[in-house]
């Protein structure tokens, strides 16, 4: 068994969506992740256990008002971290 937060994924998903049409945004792994990282910690966590609980999670995490949600704080976390990169 796994303990996993279906958000995880959703967030990945959409950043790569979103950062795919961007222009002037970096798009390197660290500043995706931290991207992801700001997006997620304003959602909230879709923790699922089994793969029963997976699929009627999955059905919930896929609704419009989510996906609404998923897109403004990813936009926000985009802003943070285009202003702000953390390049060594």
């Amino acid at each position: 068994m796994e303990l996993k937060n279906l958000m995880e994924d959703q967030v990945l998903n959409m950043v790569n969506r979103i950062l795919k049409d961007r222009e002037g945004i970096c798009q390197c792994e660290k500043c995706r992740l931290d991207i992801a990282a700001i997006a997620l910690n304003k959602l909230k966590p879709k923790y699922v256990v089994t793969e029963k609980g997976k699929v009627y999670a999955k059905t919930a995490v896929l609704d419009y008002q989510n996906e609404a949600n998923l897109i403004v704080e990813i936009t926000k976390a985009i802003k943070i971290v285009g202003e702000n990169p953390r390049h060594d």
